[in-house]
């Protein structure tokens, strides 16, 4: 985010992200619109095997932890305990392709959000870096 005014606070700053995002309520609505598209694209059948039928779970541990990643409540840790999103990732085959397809999903679902553009250049800058250290083949 450009700094426009002194004192402004960049995204990744404290819980700017969180409320640019809006909040648990903004941040369940991406991760809803994430999910539809891996359902739907073609390019994300392979990420979506990786996934239980039953989509639920997966829904609530993501909206927790980015909840708690974009500078909000720490919910995932509430529920689940402590997590290292590479650990948690290992046991799956990730490539380049599953990472772009996982990115894909994401770009896909930030453009349907009521957010500023520059927060959505911003989050999917963020969010590649969890994904690329979630790649663990090629």
């Amino acid at each position: 985010m450009q700094i426009s005014e002194p004192g402004q606070r960049q995204y990744g700053d404290g819980d700017t992200s969180f409320l640019a995002a809006g909040g648990e309520a903004g941040i369940r609505r991406l991760v809803d619109d994430f999910y539809d598209r891996m359902e739907r694209l073609p390019e994300a059948a392979a990420i979506r095997a990786m996934h239980p039928e039953d989509l639920d779970e997966s829904r609530d541990k993501l909206s927790r932890f980015l909840c708690g990643w974009l500078g909000g409540p720490r919910r995932y840790r509430e529920k689940y305990g402590p997590i290292s999103i590479p650990s948690a990732h290992a046991h799956l085959a990730i490539g380049s392709a599953e990472r772009d397809a996982w990115l894909l999903c994401m770009r896909e679902a930030l453009a349907r959000q009521p957010w500023q553009d520059d927060f959505k250049a911003y989050l999917i800058r963020a969010l590649s870096v969890p994904a690329e250290r979630c790649r663990n083949r090629e």
